[in-house]
């Protein structure tokens, strides 16, 4: 008799379809010899972390369960990647998933070729991506674009500490086009004037 946890997850804007998620895994139980040790139920926006799935993975780890029955495991934001890796972690756990919504079933050896044909194309999507990203990055730079993260305060420590003599610190900063606290830091070391002005 295998054990197994039932994960039902919507958004917090369509909590209605919970139960529809619990009776559709419910209807794959009859037929197997399956019994449910787990049932969790999560409502959450899209791209809020989801600690109950990681509860189920977490039961997967300890070996509770011997396979995870879903309506979905991915959603809008977080797409196939975290399915992927999930089918990884799983299969080397000898834990199988069984996704309503991905028509994924990784207690059999079609499901399991499936997945591996799955890790296949979203490593192929991924270079895709970096490929994307590198041509954005030297498009940029061939029109001029500055990349990387802007200049620190640090090259401006000079005209700092030159205007200081006359103004305040919140001035420099808005003159400078800083921030107060790197005046603050630029001049760490040089007592304040109304330190001076008492002595």
């Amino acid at each position: 008799m295998l054990r197994v946890g039932i994960y039902a997850r919507v958004s917090t804007l369509d909590q209605q379809t919970l139960p529809m998620q619990i009776r559709a895994c419910a209807s794959m139980l009859p037929g197997c010899e399956w019994t449910v040790v787990r049932q969790v139920k999560e409502a959450g926006s899209g791209a809020a972390a989801r600690p109950l799935r990681g509860s189920v993975m977490e039961a997967a780890r300890r070996r509770d369960i011997d396979v995870v029955l879903c309506g979905g495991w991915t959603d809008g934001a977080d797409r196939w990647p975290t399915l992927v890796t999930s089918l990884q972690e799983l299969t080397e756990l000898g834990v199988g998933l069984v996704s309503i919504a991905e028509a994924i079933d990784l207690t059999t050896p079609t499901g399991r070729e499936m997945a591996g044909m799955l890790a296949v194309f979203v490593q192929v999507e991924r270079e895709m991506m970096r490929e994307r990203v590198r041509a954005g990055l030297d498009h940029a730079r061939q029109q001029g674009m500055r990349l990387g993260r802007p200049p620190s305060a640090a090259h401006q420590a000079a005209d700092v500490r030159t205007i200081y003599q006359g103004l305040s610190k919140s001035e420099i900063a808005r003159r400078l086009d800083i921030g107060r606290t790197s005046v603050r830091r630029l001049l760490w070391h040089i007592p304040d004037r109304n330190t001076r002005e008492r002595k």
